[in-house]
């Protein structure tokens, strides 16, 4: 099983939402609840199994885990999905 902790970026592998990213609000056994800000807001955290999801080494910087908001989450995801399409596209 690979590693998975609070604040991670996890992306979905499986389900409706396959592609879509989210940030790993906690874990429970072999679930994760997650969050987008948007329609996953932290007061109604998707539950998913582990082995539904891809986790990704990083978490968002410079934010305190026990005071992010929905803002903050959002913000987050655009910023990270941003970063990605920067290096697909060879831009240096």
């Amino acid at each position: 099983m690979e590693r998975v902790e609070t604040g991670m970026f996890a992306r979905s592998k499986a389900g409706h939402d396959k592609g879509k990213l989210y940030i790993i609000l906690r874990t429970e056994g072999e679930y994760v609840y997650l969050t987008d800000g948007k329609l996953r807001p932290m007061a109604n955290p998707k539950k998913k199994k582990i082995k539904h999801i891809q986790p990704m080494y990083r978490t968002p910087e410079g934010r305190d885990l026990t005071k992010i908001t929905d803002v903050d989450v959002k913000r987050a995801i655009v910023l990270h999905e941003k970063e990605e399409e920067h290096v697909k596209s060879g831009c240096n």
